[in-house]
């Protein structure tokens, strides 16, 4: 074999080689080698997943649209409903990918649909479990008005130039627990904290404080240095406090690999001092392109997020809308790297077509370690949301004839009736895609009432009181249930 076979073989193994050890590399041709950058989709893709989390989320984006669905029908006090028609030509922008009727059924627990006669137009209004809830979370943001000028006040301190523009605010005043007509009930009432300047640009204002309220907001403590003392404060705690100084809480989601070279990195990022949220940047710091100095400006970008973050009533925000106010803090990072970069503080959820950041150490199990009354309502509407279709039951005055009916128990088999010991019955009924099974189905009920005492007729009847009811099970089919009380 000659030298030039030679020589081509061992350049073809060495490009083999090369191609099987890197991986980022697109070839081409043999002789055009093309590098795939790494994007910020691919960086969220390969993110490490907590699954609760995502099942949190995966219940979560339909509480947003019973939430945008439920602000429409509050809009007018006077008469709070709105016409299925108008729901019809927003089903888009509300992502109904089904239609606005076809969502409202699901959840018969919030939504009360009903023919207008005046009008001749179906109508959708909430029921009676939805209005409590939402007088409960506007009595308790009404109570909590102090929290929500302190938040303010704090969102403020953190800004550069002690200034945010108002339409950021009104991107995140849900979250931030304020009542929708903030404006009114908290800027204007307290004009001795805020003033409203003209923007930049035209038909635009900006928030800003008082001028002689600036140095008093400098005595904020921030969420993470409360979390430091309680730390050094707990019995039998071997920490110092000089070792969790410039410390966060970390927690990681579960099958998360943490190697050693990340293991080191994390530690030496603990220990790196920085300037807080609520400080002072010294002239000419951001200026600077030394890599201790981008590690320092890092790390208070984060501290900035972990203390917006405690802000919230729910820890949690969508990154669209913290991003407005990145500039405004002096962030110069990307606000969703930033986040995914530190996945032990906060973690990311692309679930429902956008990205919502939570507080991991603010959440257990998908619930808030810390609850307060306005999550507290939110959270009984989500659970009203979460409970769909099932536990319909019949409205009292259907009962009013088998009220007093006294049946042993039964369940429906394929051949009949069949008397069982469990003081139980369930009948399948067909739903056939009616709003309320017992509109359709209360004649049929009272025949299946008639016919079960016929077939029981010869059993002695129980001394206790029989509760019967129209349900729905977890697809939307009609069930009738019993059972003695």
């Amino acid at each position: 074999m000659t030298r030039k076979k030679l020589g081509m073989i061992s350049m073809g193994s060495r490009i083999v080689g090369f191609m099987r050890n890197n991986q980022s590399y697109h070839f081409i041709s043999p002789s055009i080698i093309v590098r795939l950058k790494t994007t910020s989709s691919h960086y969220v893709s390969s993110r490490a997943r907590d699954p609760t989390f995502e099942k949190f989320m995966d219940n979560y984006k339909n509480f947003l649209k019973v939430i945008s669905i439920q602000d429409l029908i509050l809009a007018n006090p006077q008469n709070p409903v709105v016409s299925l028609e108008f729901l019809s030509k927003l089903a888009q922008k509300l992502h109904l990918n089904r239609g606005s009727t076809s969502f409202l059924r699901k959840y018969p627990h919030i939504f009360r649909i009903f023919y207008d006669p005046t009008k001749s137009q179906p109508l959708c209004a909430l029921t009676n479990d939805a209005l409590r809830i939402s007088h409960q979370e506007s009595n308790a943001i009404a109570a909590s008005l102090p929290l929500v000028v302190d938040r303010l006040l704090r969102l403020l301190s953190m800004s550069t130039s002690k200034t945010v523009p108002l339409r950021a605010i009104f991107k995140v005043w849900r979250e931030l627990g304020l009542p929708d007509d903030f404006e009114d009930s908290v800027l204007s009432q307290n004009p001795h904290l805020f003033k409203l300047l003209d923007g930049s640009e035209p038909g635009t204002h900006t928030l800003s404080m008082v001028d002689n309220i600036m140095n008093k907001t400098s005595s904020f403590t921030s969420a993470v240095d409360n979390w430091r003392v309680e730390e050094c404060c707990k019995e039998n705690c071997g920490v110092e406090r000089t070792a969790i100084q410039f410390s966060f809480k970390h927690g990681y989601p579960p099958g998360m690999r943490l190697s050693k070279n990340f293991k080191a990195k994390v530690n030496l990022w603990q220990s790196l001092p920085y300037v807080g949220p609520y400080e002072k940047m010294l002239p000419g710091a951001m200026r600077s392109k030394s890599k201790a100095t981008a590690m320092a400006l890092e790390k208070r970008a984060v501290a900035i997020a972990h203390e917006f973050l405690s802000l919230t009533v729910e820890k949690m925000v969508e990154v669209e809308k913290i991003s407005h106010f990145r500039k405004w803090f002096g962030i110069d990072l990307n606000i969703r790297d930033l986040f995914l970069d530190h996945p032990g503080i906060f973690y990311l959820s692309t679930k429902g077509k956008r990205h919502t950041v939570f507080l991991r150490e603010a959440y257990d199990r998908g619930c808030l370690v810390h609850p307060n009354p306005v999550y507290d309502a939110r959270r009984k509407l989500l659970d009203l949301v979460l409970l769909g279709r099932r536990g319909l039951v019949l409205e009292e005055s259907n009962l009013r004839d088998v009220k007093e009916t006294q049946l042993p128990a039964v369940v429906v088999a394929a051949n009949g009736f069949l008397p069982l010991q469990n003081p139980r019955i369930t009948i399948s009924l067909l739903n056939q895609g009616c709003i309320r099974p017992e509109w359709k189905f209360c004649k049929l009920y009272f025949l299946l009432i008639n016919k079960m005492n016929h077939l029981s007729s010869t059993q002695k009847p129980p001394t206790r009181v029989l509760r019967q009811c129209i349900c729905e099970d977890t697809r939307g089919n009609a069930i009738l249930q019993m059972s003695y009380t």
